[in-house]
């Protein structure tokens, strides 16, 4: 039985596995490859339960961001349907924060306008430049698609996220002065 609060033929933001996502992402993406790994992933479908896109969401890549209260899209794709970039985003924001997350954060390529996250309700944060690449002499790696590309960090976030993480504080010991 349909819902009486849905009308048919709309989209439906479902959550699909790590390798539908995949999968989705190989014919889909324009200049990524799929992640290692995600916490959830979510799946936009049409009426015949055809995927039209999909966001993957994790941890934060950059360990300074990784503070246990930030989760990261790190990939989003649609086949070209209309608003589906924005839906998907509005609820992966939906869902992360009733995960107990209190901000989420993406990047774009600087030459992307980043329409859609500002349709969702996003802010961007930080222009951040090129880099030459990964590789070092001490840890070679393999060249991902996304070197020597300026991008923009775009973040969205409850009204009590503060910008310090919550640290731990060390219990003092006997005789530390305080």
């Amino acid at each position: 039985m349909a819902s009486p609060h849905r009308r048919p033929g709309l989209p439906r933001v479902r959550p699909i596995s790590y390798r539908q996502a995949r999968d989705f992402l190989a014919t889909h993406h324009q200049h990524l490859t799929a992640p290692q790994g995600h916490t959830f992933s979510l799946g936009l479908t049409n009426h015949a339960a055809d995927l039209l896109g999909v966001a993957v969401v994790g941890r934060p890549l950059a360990r300074h961001l990784d503070d246990g209260l930030t989760a990261e899209i790190t990939r989003l794709a649609t086949d070209g349907s209309r608003n589906a970039c924005s839906v998907l985003l509005a609820a992966a924001w939906r869902v992360a924060r009733h995960m107990g997350y209190q901000r989420m954060i993406t990047y774009t390529r600087a030459d992307e306008p980043g329409t859609s996250l500002r349709a969702a309700g996003w802010t961007a944060v930080a222009d951040l430049p090129a880099t030459p690449c990964w590789d070092r002499p001490s840890r070679p790696r393999t060249s991902r698609g996304a070197d020597n590309i300026a991008r923009t960090r775009w973040q969205v976030a409850t009204p009590d996220w503060t910008r310090e993480p919550r640290r731990r504080r060390r219990p003092r010991r006997r005789g530390e002065a305080g």
